[in-house]
């Protein structure tokens, strides 16, 4: 049975110290914000977390920071956060910054069990400094590494008993492939159907690659910058 009554049942025995995380969703969409509240609540520390960026200040990845349960980010934007800057710039966070598109890639990378590829994204830059470097075509690449984490913690819009997800618009950037790169993942969901329910041909992420799931039918919809503008007057 994959089905679990809540966030923390369903981490219950997979959560420790020290291990690696990756958190889907971009920007606020998308995210797993209940299972993250599991994780903060079960007290594990020294977590890597993968994401694509670190949430905002008390919402997603930011409790975790809050409460210092994080010891590394590996991420691409992380510019809305501010106890993350302050953390980082006072040395008390290790960060590992990604081209967008190269992060993307590691992690699609190690679902497929590719352990390598080469890049040209980053050459000449901070990024290269440690990398190996090769010549193709008369063009110098860097090698990237696969990642593949412990635990995957995804959100998605609808999803069967048996853990065929499907996943809407925006959220459908990071936690597909996150949910193929770890030796767990775990989705909340928020509508929850029986198996033969979905379209085969608009599943994202096969059941056999999801452990276990939690229904989540009140998922928080949040705007991460929003914007507005003054009516034309009548």
């Amino acid at each position: 049975m994959k089905v679990y009554k809540s966030a923390t049942e369903a981490l219950a025995g997979v959560l420790k110290n020290d291990m690696m995380i990756m958190c889907g969703g971009f920007g606020l969409v998308g995210v797993p914000e209940v299972l993250i509240q599991a994780v903060q609540l079960s007290g594990v520390t020294g977590l890597t977390v993968v994401s694509n960026n670190a949430g905002v200040d008390g919402i997603g990845l930011g409790i975790l920071l809050e409460t210092r349960q994080i010891k590394k980010m590996i991420s691409s934007y992380v510019g809305e956060n501010k106890i993350f800057a302050k953390q980082f710039l006072a040395g008390e966070l290790e960060i590992e910054f990604n081209p967008q598109g190269t992060m993307s890639e590691r992690i699609r990378a190690g679902g497929a069990g590719i352990p390598a590829f080469f890049v040209k994204t980053g050459v000449g830059t901070q990024i290269a400094e440690g990398k190996e470097e090769r010549i193709f075509n008369g063009e110098r690449y860097i090698m990237e590494t696969g990642l593949v984490a412990d635990l995957s913690l995804v959100h998605a819009w609808k999803g069967d008993t048996e853990g065929n997800l499907v996943y809407r618009k925006t959220a459908r950037n990071f936690n597909p492939m996150m949910a193929t790169a770890a030796r767990m993942t775990v989705a909340q969901v928020e509508h929850l159907v029986e198996p033969g329910s979905l379209d085969p041909d608009h599943i994202h992420t096969p059941g056999i690659y999801v452990k276990r799931i939690v229904h989540v039918p009140d998922a928080v919809k949040r705007i991460e910058v929003p914007s507005t503008r003054q009516r034309p007057a009548a």
